[in-house]
């Protein structure tokens, strides 16, 4: 049963003085570090939480001050926001992969004047914006590893701000600072920045109170039934809203533990390990296990491989039924039952998810095959639909009503409405204060009345009365016809087949549909080495002819199942083409979230969207690129376009049933 704090604990410091005092020694986070699991329990996450704080306050961190956060999931780093938080200072997560200009602009944006980094890495990028930043005071590090001969008169090793912490604290008066400070924080009080991933421009820092975040949690809580006893794996990027609420704000809410994994490398074996209760991940998360499983699976040896194949079609017909309890053939259950021993049981295994009660995607629309995979396994993965704006959750699938082309009903306390023009709008306790510094945008966002525009269009299904979001509002277009156009249902489509890596379709306003795409490395790399296709580059399989002619293959099946759609298959895909480089955040093309956007790329691949519409049967292109290092380069190629063949339909019949 999901427990409750008393009412007064309204903000984060209080939430950790609560549960340190009502479940002290139960495990509050743990950390995989050279392979063995550390723990710590909520009174010792106090301990080193207020020890952080008052080292903050020692180096100058005062009220309002911003304090940036840059790093993957580590222990301290989760510390220092609430740290942060217990002075009255606001955390400003950042992504990690961000390169120097993008931590710059959000650096110099927030007015940051203290970052808490987790290694050299992010301590190199900062020092190379430095100029750019005369308000950032100090930088701390968590990983000392490299930086001894660096210039430390601005440059703190975490554990040395805590040591002063502790120093002071052996003067009763300053815990009693601390705790007033504690004391004195409220409720409405901002809690966090939070920069959206900019698919359209430059990020915009959503400021959420402690209020918006702690309520929306706590109603997440109960909406799901989550309790202490939950355990919770943290990879997700610290900037993202979803990371905040499942793996801090919840967490100290219902007092559950989260577990930080050792890297991104070893999130699945970890999980394995601490066994997951409460997962969650976005679509590409899936997407990515479900690709490796295939072309595993297409290795495997013949037996194997039509025993997976068998098992799994079969729990493709029973395997939902039987999660959602519904009547099903004594011989269905006895053959679903020994796939749970032989095919289903590992899978889960295998991808950690075995002790799984509840699991969640969201962030951008899952494929509903991808979606119905899953939970034939009889893993109860869900949808939900939120936005930062609305500290997450705006819609979510209670339990039993679980369907793949919805995103569910309107979570505790939250109003939904759709406008005329078929936007999305929502009420609720998580709704943002504001963009930070920006309040043409915030005007833009928030209506006079206190509803928020999502920027998607959407509407409530009248069978189940979930919502259904069709795609952002601004994607969704017509073709010259008349015929609708939602690029985001096309490219997802696509991107079912573990081939496709990334889809983007154009259309709007144009004769017919055009799609570019991204094969996946590994997925047609293990199809080249079984079928003796010989490549050097990611440039030269792309472009290879069998490739195309794979691929070609899958347009053709979304084509045909795009007919079966009524007022979509007019929206059939007439040509096709495939990237000489995968769609990358580094070179602006993908965000920092991986949802594409759709417009820089337009303009980045200009002739190549001309070369679609103007009959050429192939292209040159000259991309610039991003290194990790940060050095740029050129790649250059002459793309291949390749034609449909469309599938018969009867518009006149097509248009009656749209």
């Amino acid at each position: 049963m999901a427990s409750h704090a008393p009412a007064e604990a309204n903000t984060f410091p209080k939430l950790l003085v609560h549960n340190a005092q009502a479940r002290g020694h139960k495990p509050a986070l743990r950390h995989k570090d050279l392979g063995i699991w550390q723990t710590w329990t909520w009174v010792q996450v106090l301990d080193e939480v207020r020890a952080f704080a008052v080292g903050l306050a020692e180096i100058g961190v005062k009220r309002d001050d911003k304090i940036a956060i840059i790093g993957a999931n580590k222990p301290r780093l989760y510390w220092a926001m609430c740290a942060a938080q217990s002075l009255g200072a606001v955390p400003v997560p950042l992504y990690a992969d961000s390169v120097a200009e993008e931590m710059a602009f959000v650096l110099e944006h927030a007015e940051v004047t203290v970052a808490v980094t987790e290694n050299q890495e992010q301590v190199d990028k900062i020092i190379s914006v430095s100029d750019r930043l005369p308000r950032l005071k100090h930088v701390i590090y968590d990983e000392p590893r490299g930086l001894r001969d660096y210039d430390h008169s601005r440059l703190t090793w975490i554990d040395d701000v805590q040591q002063k912490g502790r120093e002071k604290l052996a003067d009763p008066a300053a815990l009693a600072q601390w705790e007033k400070s504690v004391a004195d924080g409220r409720g409405g009080d901002l809690a966090i920045i939070l920069y959206t991933s900019g698919t359209t421009g430059r990020p915009k820092g959503v400021m959420l109170t402690q209020d918006n975040v702690l309520i929306s949690a706590r109603n997440g809580n109960l909406f799901d039934d989550l309790g202490e006893d939950e355990e919770v794996i943290a990879y997700l990027p610290l900037a993202w809203v979803g990371d905040h609420i499942f793996s801090y704000a919840q967490s100290y809410v219902a007092g559950f533990c989260v577990n930080c994994p050792e890297s991104g490398e070893t999130v699945v074996e970890d999980r394995r390990e601490v066994g997951t209760t409460y997962a969650f991940a976005p679509p590409r998360i899936y997407e990515n296990l479900l690709t490796l499983t295939m072309v595993r699976m297409e290795d495997a040896g013949t037996l194997k491989r039509r025993m997976f194949h068998f098992f799994i079609g079969f729990a493709r017909k029973w395997g939902e039924k039987i999660l959602n309890k519904e009547k099903v053939p004594l011989h269905a259950r006895l053959i679903y039952w020994l796939g749970e021993i032989l095919v289903y049981g590992p899978l889960k295994n295998r991808y950690g998810l075995s002790r799984v009660r509840v699991g969640y995607t969201a962030g951008e629309a899952i494929g509903p095959e991808i979606f119905r995979f899953y939970r034939a396994l009889g893993i109860n993965l869900k949808q939900l639909y939120g936005q930062t704006e609305a500290s997450v959750y705006i819609t979510a699938q209670p339990d039993g009503e679980i369907y793949a082309d919805t995103v569910g009903k309107p979570n505790i306390d939250v109003e939904v409405k759709i406008d005329d023009s078929g936007e999305v709008l929502f009420k609720s306790p998580g709704v943002f204060v504001g963009y930070y510094k920006d309040p043409e945008k915030t005007a833009e966002a928030k209506t006079p009345d206190g509803w928020v525009r999502t920027g998607d269009a959407g509407f409530f299904d009248a069978r189940t009365g979930h919502l259904k979001i069709i795609d952002r509002a601004k994607d969704v277009g017509h073709l010259t016809d008349g015929t609708l156009f939602a690029p985001k249902y096309i490219e997802n489509k696509l991107k079912f087949y573990p081939n496709i890596k990334e889809a983007v379709a154009y259309g709007d306003k144009r004769d017919y549909v055009a799609v570019m795409l991204n094969i996946d490395l590994v997925a047609v790399g293990s199809w080249a080495e079984r079928n003796n296709v010989v490549y050097a580059s990611y440039q030269e399989l792309a472009g290879h002819p069998l490739v195309y002619a794979m691929i070609e293959k899958h347009v053709d099946e979304v084509n045909r199942s795009l007919v079966e759609e009524g007022a979509m298959a007019g929206a059939q895909i007439k040509r096709f083409l495939i990237l000489h480089k995968e769609l990358d955040a580094d070179d602006g093309e993908l965000t920092r979230t991986q949802k594409v956007r759709r417009g820089f790329i337009a303009e980045r691949y200009q002739p190549l969207v001309t070369a679609l519409y103007d009959g050429s049967t192939e292209a040159d292109i000259s991309t610039e690129v991003t290194f990790e290092d940060g050095r740029k380069g050129v790649i250059a190629a002459r793309v291949k376009i390749r034609d449909m063949t469309p599938v018969p339909y009867q518009k006149a019949a097509m248009e009656k049933a749209a």
